[in-house]
């Protein structure tokens, strides 16, 4: 063989044993070096011996801290861990532009934060090795977390992906803290019923005709008929909460706004071209078309809407704590709204979430040379400790420690510059404006949620919650690829036609015209992908 041959047969031999070097590494442990190893606590402060530096991309909520890079929670922790993080923090308006780009260009940051990862994006990169898979990190690095996967099956299920991975830590809503996987609730006006001589509706008719005689009856004594008997801020989607399982309509969460159970089958359903979703709509149009649900929804901002509630305006509400937004004079008039029972008997309450809420809350890089670290850092925040801390700030300073737990301080809850509550905590801590990847239990969570009256109405309604609540579903690669562009058409002009048929613009004698186009867009594909990802969560 000649020499020139032979020199080249073995830099092809040698390639290839690199080559598969390359590979058999992609497909061992993820982690990092023996030095971060070596560096590395496996429990207690500090977690790391010799400081570290991580660079985090961050999502920012309007609502928190202004700088987290100077903030004193963060702070607080840096000391603790001897971990020093340079936040770069995006606001929400340019929050998708700017995480792309970070994805596309290669110039990764240690970690994703808040970024509101979409289920796409997370098997996407999590495929490509971009983001790497937690599985044997959270086993051995994050006892918090691996605990709460053990002790709620389904919530290990709803971040576990189809090859197996788990790419991300959620947000992740105690499983029987229910007044916050409802959310936004239904409030009725409790003095006004009084004023009517009437009972807290019990059913759609008769919620119908208590909206009626709210906007015949100045109710609120200022000589005019200004009173608005049922609103919400900017959508629908909240009423439709409250009222859709009066119909049996999104019977299993909040989570899906198209798929649910066929009650009479147990099929997977595409419940918007349903005979139930269209007498749901009916119903609406008629609150709409009679003026009882306030006609500015669709665009009703919340300052428009706490300075209506202010004069004294509305009959119902499906929105937050009244007394926190309205105060108590106005809010205080308000009672917890009944889970309505619906023309055929049917009574549930749908507007329920599951527990994993936002799943692209936190990721970790393919760049992070400390990725054990890293999972060390965000699981402490799973502890008792850490989560009082995340909450409620350091001792001294935002709480103190009572006969009945820890209590914030009188200039947090009280602040003498009049900022309200989540202004003031955001001065000390990043809780304030949501998406973090923690657990939140009602141990220490200071959102309204957690108020007494908030709690009532959670009680309230609790006979009648949906006993089964579907976490947003994961899909292969290949899945994730089709049901991104198909979902985004359907919900578009399902979106649309939604409020065309509530509002009066679309005639109900052209709802076989629109089932005719949701069913040619593609909807046996898009119902395929669904049913292959539905099995999977029902064998998992």
């Amino acid at each position: 063989m000649p020499v020139k041959r032979i020199g080249l047969l073995a830099v092809i031999v040698m390639l290839a044993g690199w080559l598969a070097a390359c590979s058999n590494d992609d497909e061992g442990e993820v982690g990092g070096s023996e030095e971060a190893i070596s560096n590395l606590n496996t429990e207690g402060m500090p977690i790391v011996d010799e400081p570290i530096q991580l660079e985090i991309f961050a999502g920012k909520a309007a609502t928190t801290a202004d700088d987290w890079n100077d903030v004193l929670l963060l702070n607080e922790y840096e000391e603790m861990t001897n971990i020093d993080i340079t936040w770069n923090q995006v606001p929400a308006d340019g929050l998708e532009e700017r995480r792309n780009l970070a994805l596309a260009s290669g110039d990764l940051p240690d970690a994703f934060y808040a970024a509101n990862l979409t289920i796409s994006d997370i098997q996407t990169y999590g495929s490509q090795g971009i983001f790497i898979p937690l599985n044997d990190l959270i086993e051995e690095y994050a006892p918090n977390i691996a605990q709460v996967l053990e002790e709620n099956p389904d919530i290990q299920s709803g971040i576990t992906f189809p090859d197996g991975n788990i790419y991300s830590i959620p947000t992740v809503y105690a499983p029987d803290f229910q007044s916050l996987l409802i959310g936004a609730k239904g409030w009725v006006n409790g003095d006004w019923l009084e004023q009517l001589g009437m009972d807290n509706p019990e059913t759609t008719e008769e919620f119908y005709e208590y909206l009626k005689a709210v906007k015949e009856t100045d109710l609120n004594g200022n000589g005019e008929n200004d009173e608005i008997p049922l609103s919400s801020v900017a959508e629908m989607d909240r009423i439709i909460h409250w009222i859709s399982g009066a119909f049996g309509v999104q019977n299993k969460g909040q989570q899906h706004a198209m798929i649910d159970e066929d009650p009479d089958t147990g099929d997977l359903r595409f419940f918007p071209t349903s005979d139930a979703y269209r007498n749901m709509l009916e119903y609406l149009n008629q609150l709409y078309d009679e003026g009882l649900i306030e006609q500015s929804i669709y665009t009703l901002e919340v300052d428009q809407h706490l300075a209506n509630a202010a004069n004294n305006l509305y009959g119902a509400v499906q929105f937050f704590n009244p007394v926190e937004l309205y105060g108590e004079e106005i809010g205080g008039q308000f009672i917890p709204g009944n889970a309505l029972e619906g023309p055929d008997g049917t009574k549930m309450y749908t507007g329920i979430a599951s527990p994993v809420r936002s799943l692209g809350n936190f990721v970790i890089t393919s760049e992070n040379e400390n990725p054990e670290a890293t999972l060390r850092w965000i699981d402490y925040f799973w502890s008792d400790e850490g989560a009082k801390m995340f909450f409620m700030g350091i001792e001294g300073v935002t709480y103190e420690e009572t006969e009945d737990g820890p209590q914030l301080l009188e200039e947090i809850t009280n602040d003498p510059d009049g900022l309200t509550l989540t202004q003031a905590l955001a001065k000390y801590i990043i809780n304030p404006g949501g998406n973090h990847p923690v657990m939140i239990t009602d141990d220490y969570f200071t959102g309204s949620e957690n108020s007494p009256l908030d709690k009532e109405a959670a009680e309230h309604i609790d006979p009648y919650l949906i006993e089964e609540i579907w976490p947003s579903f994961t899909y292969t690669e290949e899945e994730s690829a089709d049901i991104t562009i198909l979902e985004a058409d359907l919900d578009k002009y399902i979106s649309e036609m939604q409020a065309a048929f509530i509002t009066g613009e679309q005639d109900f004698d052209q709802w076989d015209s629109y089932v005719e186009t949701v069913e040619n867009m593609k909807l046996d594909e898009y119902m395929e992908i669904q049913q292959a990802a539905y099995e999977r969560y029902q064998e998992s």
